[in-house]
């Protein structure tokens, strides 16, 4: 295993760094309303002087980008761990079926307020309560707890092709329990499922930000066993990890990480999946604890990009963020799939 270059780490992340405050510039002054960094620093240093442009920037856009840092970071690091937990190259949240699990709570509780009437289905409209958020984060925990324990059975390509069928069977099921919603249940399921960080308020990210620190804090407490783990069971007892309890403490990391982007920005998708890679090909190691800043970083830096990329002021608005994430994330897939030698065997 190569350990990190440290110089090579401090310049990756000084240079992330640089990237997304130039994203997020571009995210802040250009869209459907352009501002322009004139106007744009005129709203900063005197909000008062131009009450259009400050609702903008405060109320719609700064919400997003901010939303997007934090929930590229936190699926960048979920990435890094289910990888490493598994193994497998091809772990994300989104293949071993963490998000359809998140799919599947929403949507059971969705129907469950259109059962229970419009004062119901008004509150999850609003997202404003715990509704959704309990939905997704339940999902997600039960179906990671699944994954855990066939981990242990079926060998890698075993592992993902269960994930995806369980993807496949849980969009069968969530039409089914859609089915007996209403229309407006249905719009709130619906503008969840495209995946979005516009959504959200500052409000919002007060609830997602603890889940998420917390589960960081855990992801740096594992760093160190899985780095054992993935030279091996044995390997790793060896060094004195309790491979167990490594196991479910890396699962809560994932679900703290993953559960709270997926309630309030619905199931997004290919960020936790390449991500990783491309923080391994920079620091040019397979430690856990130097790639945890570079794939927060670098999660952060796809997740506005594509925000960005989503609301230019196109004039029909047919993009959504899956759409445009999976532009960069199918071609990784692609050429992990051909070139990865732990892909090309059974194991």
């Amino acid at each position: 295993m190569v350990t990190a270059k440290p110089r090579n780490i401090t310049v990756s992340i000084f240079l992330f760094v640089a990237a997304i405050v130039a994203v997020g510039l571009f995210s802040l002054s250009y869209g459907q309303v352009f501002l322009g960094m004139g106007r744009l620093v005129d709203v900063v240093l005197s909000p008062a002087s131009d009450p259009i442009a400050t609702q903008i920037v405060y109320e719609l856009r700064l919400p997003r980008l901010a939303t997007g840092l934090i929930a590229g970071a936190a699926l960048g690091i979920s990435g890094v761990l289910m990888q490493a937990l598994f193994r497998n190259p091809m772990a994300d949240a989104w293949s071993l079926g963490l998000l359809a699990g998140g799919q599947l709570g929403v949507a059971l509780i969705v129907t469950a307020a259109a059962f229970a009437g419009p004062a119901a289905i008004a509150f999850l409209t609003a997202f404003q309560g715990m509704g959704l958020t309990s939905g997704a984060v339940i999902g997600v925990a039960v179906f990671a707890a699944l994954m855990v324990a066939l981990s242990r059975r079926v060998g890698t390509i075993a592992l993902l092709v269960v994930g995806l069928m369980l993807g496949f069977t849980v969009q069968s099921l969530v039409s089914i329990v859609s089915h007996f919603s209403n229309r407006v249940g249905g719009r709130v399921y619906s503008g969840w499922n495209d995946g979005t960080f516009a959504s959200t308020t500052f409000g919002d990210l007060s609830f997602m930000l603890p889940p998420i620190a917390i589960g960081l804090v855990i992801a740096v407490a594992s760093a160190k066993g899985l780095s054992s783990l993935l030279l091996g069971e044995s390997y790793a007892r060896s060094l004195g990890t309790n491979v167990q309890r490594l196991r479910w403490q890396t699962l809560a990391a994932v679900v703290l990480l993953v559960a709270p982007v997926t309630a309030y920005c619905g199931p997004v998708t290919f960020i936790g999946l390449i991500v990783p890679h491309f923080a391994r090909a920079i620091a040019r190691t397979s430690l856990i604890l130097p790639l945890i800043p570079l794939a927060a970083l670098a999660g952060g830096l796809l997740a506005v990009a594509a925000d960005a990329v989503v609301h230019l002021p196109w004039e029909q608005h047919f993009l959504h963020l899956n759409r445009v994430l999976a532009i960069i994330g199918a071609p990784v897939v692609i050429l992990l799939l051909l070139f990865s030698r732990s892909m090309k065997g059974n194991t």
